[in-house]
């Protein structure tokens, strides 16, 4: 691409709506613009580097023999109501009429979708195995778009299914698609972490998360240095110390706090540790009303508590219904004589002495044990903290931040059973065919890039996706040499097959060259004051210096360093 006469723009400065530096470093390199929340157009540049990640996604889906379709977008509603998914999709479904009245939907995920085209194949055992996949656009209603591309409210997705006719051929197509996850993400050049993770509204055996690791990241990636255990902070284990306490246990007593209503406040007017408190929440859970207990310094997993009473909505009660089951402002609640069932957390039920409210204004009661009131079970009910022990080795575990980048589902019968697909075994008995799922964001995975490789300058682009692998940059557009000679390298990169960009706009060196460092383009040719002398200046966009190079051995070198770097 000659730069001149194309669409190609910069912004100097920073965006002020955009919130990540890959958003920002997105739009100001003009490949991206945001057309409102969590809705984004993809320009030349921008694009041109999507279609490079759709091209390395393909050629590992097409080498594990998955075959390409593509899905409609808009959805007949009762497709979801036929997995019973509409409620667990809630308002973050975009859902319309047409004119006759009848429901639609824009599709936030296809797994229905490829359900009813197997269908049209499966018959018997002979039909399975086999792989689908597409590269489709999905739209979900995100309460709150953020970070650029990572969290958006219209994504284009590549989603896979597998289907099997038993739990021992999933697992080799699931093995076959994780596998070939390894090298996508490997080939993008992107630093990440295989995680277990909770299936969610997929449901299923299993699911697996791919997360680049990010300081931005929205996900908590737990992991051990001692052994090779990762997992999403929503379904880490958390192991309670099995040590013994001496501490006797004492009468309970009534402390005045005044004014003392959080963790902080009750900890420092009573001069004990956060970890001395319990925290008793008031949720409502599918309807009903639960009272749940942790220490002062931990947090309430919400999602193991839907996996423990295998419920599908969770809040935080309101302040009346609080008043209501306690009789007290929230900041005093406690779990002695409250009307509620009580689930306690394991760490709670091995505590002596502690402290919790009192449901009277004002007022917490210390040494309080779990004999003290009543309570339905224990259970792991909190997030694992940084230091706590690792379930699989026992040594310390970690905290990352990541962006979930893939996931990998054994989604098992469910879709299968639902939509009635179902083959005849060597028997000719009728069973459910077994189902995977697979997807990567990538658009996602674009920002992850952005958000690992990039500088003061701007974006570092890995050769295997930049937009361009080689800038050109002309010096003095009006010295004949000079820009007859960059036409020649130009034709000479494109002749080889070379993405090549050619600045030959009227700008000063130093523009050229901000926008070419902003834009990310791994190498950069200068041709400047020494081209009589058939000399070149060579760059590499993750180096800081040049080198000089004979004209005649440019396309040599580029070429080498192309294939060093290619992943």
């Amino acid at each position: 691409m000659k730069l001149k006469n194309s669409f190609f723009y910069t912004i100097r400065e920073n965006i002020k709506d955009e919130d990540s530096i890959s958003g920002n470093l997105l739009v100001r390199s003009g490949m991206i613009k945001k057309t409102s929340s969590g809705i984004y157009m993809y320009l030349p540049l921008g694009l041109k580097v999507l279609k490079n990640i759709e091209n390395i996604i393909r050629e590992e889906m097409n080498r594990i023999n998955a075959e390409e379709v593509l899905m409609p977008s808009l959805i007949n509603k009762e497709v979801y109501e036929s997995s019973n998914r509409l409620s667990s999709f809630g308002n973050s479904m975009f859902s319309l009429k047409d004119r006759y009245e009848k429901d639609y939907v824009l599709g936030p995920t296809h797994e229905e979708m490829f359900t009813m085209a197997a269908l049209n194949k499966v018959r018997s055992f002979k039909d399975l195995p086999f792989s689908l996949y597409q590269i489709q656009t999905k739209y979900r209603d995100e309460a709150r778009a953020r970070y650029g591309l990572i969290r958006v409210r219209e994504f284009l997705m590549k989603d896979a299914y597998s289907f099997d006719k038993d739990l021992d051929s999933l697992d080799i197509s699931y093995n076959g698609m994780f596998n070939a996850y390894k090298k996508i993400f490997t080939r993008l050049g992107i630093n990440y972490k295989v995680v277990k993770a909770d299936t969610g509204s997929m449901g299923g055996l299993l699911s697996e998360e791919f997360q680049a690791i990010t300081d931005i990241g929205e996900d908590i990636v737990v992991y051990c240095d001692s052994c090779d255990y990762a997992s999403n902070i929503e379904v880490s284990e958390s192991i309670v110390s099995e040590k013994e306490s001496s501490e006797k246990k004492l009468e309970k007593d009534l402390v005045e706090t005044k004014d003392a209503k959080t963790i902080e406040e009750v900890s420092e007017y009573l001069n004990e540790a956060p970890s001395k408190l319990v925290k008793t929440l008031i949720y409502k859970i599918d309807g009903k009303l639960y009272a749940l207990l942790v220490k002062g310094d931990s947090e309430v997993n919400e999602t193991k508590v839907l996996k423990l009473l295998n419920a599908e909505n969770i809040e935080l009660a309101s302040e009346a219904e609080v008043k209501k089951v306690t009789r007290s402002e929230i900041g005093f609640v406690g779990p002695i004589s409250i009307d509620v069932p009580i689930i306690i957390d394991n760490e709670v039920s091995t505590m002596i002495n502690f402290i919790v409210g009192a449901n009277k204004k004002d007022y917490h009661y210390k040494n309080v044990n779990i004999d003290d009131f009543n309570y339905i079970m224990a259970a792991d009910i909190r997030n694992v903290k940084e230091g706590d022990m690792c379930p699989k080795c026992g040594s310390p575990l970690k905290f990352k931040k990541g962006i979930e980048i893939g996931n990998t589902f054994k989604l098992g019968t469910k879709y299968s059973e639902c939509l009635n697909l179902k083959y005849n075994d060597i028997d000719n008995d009728l069973k459910p065919v077994w189902m995977g799922c697979y997807g990567i964001g990538i658009g996602r995975c674009l920002s992850a890039i952005v958000e690992q490789k990039n500088d003061d300058k701007g974006i570092i682009w890995p050769m295997s996706i930049a937009p361009y692998k080689v800038a050109i940059v002309v010096v003095d557009i009006n010295n004949e040499k000079q820009l007859e000679t960059a036409n020649h390298l130009y034709n000479t990169f494109k002749e080889a097959g070379i993405d090549v960009l050619l600045d030959d706009r009227a700008e000063r060196a130093g523009v050229k060259f901000n926008d070419m460092d902003l834009i990310g383009i791994p190498i950069r040719i200068t041709i400047g004051r020494k081209v009589d002398e058939h000399i070149v200046e060579l760059k590499k966009r993750c180096e800081e210096e040049f080198t000089e190079i004979s004209l005649f051995d440019v396309l040599y070198k580029v070429q080498d360093i192309i294939e060093e770097e290619n992943i």
